[in-house]
């Protein structure tokens, strides 16, 4: 779990409270706060506001669903922005694969023929990888595609 504070910035446009990236876990489930809006979604080509809702999480499918299920489900590129005169609160909680887990695509997913767009890895693997470089480059899935 996360408990993210955004102090004001008179100059939001200078910074981030995090960079557009993906999360590296299985999902992300995130409590926003009703007051100040500050996550975006990156959708056909533009950084979109996510309003906060009340009573509601907002549900973020991280790289490790969209490995499992063989891209059928795409991990979402999102960014938190400040706000120039409040502060803003989240809190995220993150579901991980067991540290010994395979990550894999089922033989249902491949059974047609289809091939496994991703190599098998571990969760401490991937999750290494993905710390060892910046939220904001390519995509960390890239590193673990299989060869065409």
């Amino acid at each position: 779990m996360a408990v993210n504070f955004y102090p004001p910035c008179p100059e939001p446009e200078m910074t981030y409270g995090l960079p557009g990236h993906t999360d590296p876990n299985a999902l992300t489930i995130l409590l926003q706060d009703l007051q100040v809006s500050g996550l975006q979604i990156w959708k056909d080509g533009k950084w979109l506001a996510v309003k906060p809702q009340p009573d509601a999480f907002v549900i973020n499918i991280g790289d490790q669903l969209q490995a499992l299920s063989n891209g059928i489900y795409k991990s979402v590129w999102h960014r938190a922005v400040v706000n120039t005169d409040k502060p803003r609160l989240s809190i995220a909680s993150f579901l991980c694969p067991a540290s010994d887990a395979l990550i894999s695509a089922p033989p249902p997913l491949t059974a047609n023929g289809s091939a496994t767009m991703y190599r098998n890895f571990t969760y401490p693997e991937y999750y290494k990888a993905f710390w060892s470089r910046n939220l904001d480059q390519e995509h960390c899935l890239e590193l673990f595609k299989n060869e065409t």
